[in-house]
């Protein structure tokens, strides 16, 4: 029995933004095998963890996460905008997340 993944697997695009302007405060996500408005529809309100490796180790261990949201979709590919607890930092950007499964609507 192999373990089976209880989440899919995104990437960090960067943060909202004009031109000029970052918006730290909201990060735009691409999840996996989403590819229209209507597929990032199953995953709004889903909670997403970026989980990453830091040298100092908290209670026994070196691996963090910052929790977050998927609030909305973005454009027409299937990209969506996510709050994240504490803001996502630039060397988030390319880099993987896990959007849960939950809370279902289904």
């Amino acid at each position: 029995m192999g373990s089976t993944r209880l989440y899919t697997k995104g990437r960090v695009l960067g943060h909202k933004r004009a031109k000029r302007n970052t918006r730290p405060n909201t990060s735009l996500l691409q999840i996996e095998g989403v590819a229209t408005k209507e597929d990032a529809q199953f995953y709004l309100g889903k909670r997403v963890a970026y989980v990453y490796r830091a040298r100092k180790e908290i209670q026994g261990s070196k691996v963090r996460v910052i929790w977050g949201r998927v609030t909305r979709s973005h454009g027409n590919s299937g990209a969506v905008k996510s709050k994240f607890r504490s803001n996502l930092p630039p060397h988030a950007f390319g880099a993987s997340v896990r959007i849960m499964l939950y809370p279902s609507t289904i």
